[in-house]
């Protein structure tokens, strides 16, 4: 293998997958998905989707024990409403701290667990769909330029120089993940993105809100509502 991607099911890491893909090929790449006790199964049976859509090799971890003890509005046990306004909005509410979905330094944990994989697996480069909206205004601090740059350098030092972190959002909108998906015919059909666990996206959600305005920035309807109607 000379690839593992983080795969939530989701429209940045979909369209990893399918950068990875299109440079390794489908043989060379490995997709691995965390359940880390979010709300609802929907993200995982996506990315299942995801994995037979592409037809690369798969793992699953659960880490949902490490978060046991948070009040994160996206985790089981939470006893908060999920914010139902944008990011730009909760943050004015949260005076610059991150916002109630920030799962306590998921991908920190994420990345350091996927290097663990990665190296067991031969692999050389460890993807994650990190972009620029999520980390404005320190939304979520572990999707910044400064965080990737950290976590890469101590995941390549840590592993004796085998493995790298590849970011290649890290700089986009949502919106250029976007155009890069559908320049690679990436299967936005498959994906879930809505914080909520219903029969289709709520809509409302920050996620929601960012996914449409991306597809919309790109002139087309999202797939994945068109899928859920």
């Amino acid at each position: 293998m000379k690839a593992l991607v983080l795969c939530s099911g989701g429209v940045d890491s979909t369209t990893c997958l399918a950068l990875a893909i299109e440079k390794y090929g489908v043989d060379e790449v490995m997709a691995l998905s965390i359940f880390y006790g979010q709300r609802h199964t929907k993200e995982l049976e996506s990315a299942k989707a995801v994995v037979a859509h592409y037809g690369v090799a798969w793992k699953k971890l659960d880490l949902s024990v490490i978060f046991a003890g948070s009040d994160c509005s996206l985790l089981t046990g939470s006893t908060q409403e999920i914010p139902k306004e944008s990011y730009a909005d909760q943050l004015k509410h949260t005076g610059g701290s991150p916002v109630s979905t920030y799962v306590p330094f998921r991908n920190g944990l994420f990345l350091s667990s996927a290097a663990s994989v990665a190296i067991s697996n031969g692999c050389e480069v460890l993807y994650y769909g990190a972009h620029s909206d999520d980390a404005a205004g320190n939304a979520y601090p572990d999707c910044s330029s400064a965080f990737y740059e950290a976590i890469n350098r101590a995941i390549y030092l840590g592993s004796g120089q085998q493995l790298h972190v590849e970011a290649p959002f890290i700089t986009w909108t949502k919106a250029d993940v976007v155009r890069k998906g559908l320049e690679l015919k990436a299967p936005y059909h498959l994906t879930w993105s809505c914080y909520e666990g219903g029969e289709k996206p709520c809509g409302v959600c920050g996620t929601c809100r960012d996914r449409a305005a991306a597809f919309a920035a790109n002139g087309i309807a999202d797939p994945a509502l068109e899928e859920h109607v």
